[in-house]
């Protein structure tokens, strides 16, 4: 038999949301994977904009003559973006480094797209440390 987490997760969600304020009893199993699920969620939020920001500096770096400022626009959107994340979720702070080796790979195979540059050209791990990746550029 189908239970309405399975049926229908929003009402699911809706009726945990009033049990909860009500101080009645929760579908915890569910309730306590889908809270793991959110903080896995903010982890890639932080991996996904550390790939588009690695990705337009590695175009940045490696074609030099296409610098533009739409390029710079990006970058300092998600620099300020993940600012903004890290404010919100001061815990993620720990994963820095890791979220941009994840990153990196993803963004080397995009950067490669776009600049068509093979993606052997690039390092094979990414040279950027958080703290340089979060430092403006200049035309």
């Amino acid at each position: 038999m189908d239970t309405l987490y399975e049926r229908d997760f929003h009402a699911w969600a809706l009726e945990q949301a009033r049990k909860v304020r009500a101080g009645d009893q929760i579908d915890s199993e569910h309730v306590a994977e889908e809270l793991e699920s959110l903080g896995k969620s903010q982890q890639q939020q932080l991996v996904n904009r550390l790939a588009i920001l690695i990705t337009h500096r590695l175009k940045w770096d490696f074609q030099p003559a296409h610098r533009s400022n739409s390029w710079r626009a990006t970058i300092r959107e998600q620099q300020k973006l993940i600012c903004r994340h890290m404010e919100d979720n001061p815990s993620l702070q720990s994963l820095l480094n890791r979220g941009v080796a994840q990153a990196y790979d993803f963004a080397v195979t995009l950067a490669s797209h776009e600049t068509g540059i093979v993606e052997q050209e690039f390092p094979e791990k990414s040279s950027y440390s958080f703290a340089e990746l979060m430092e403006e550029v200049v035309l």
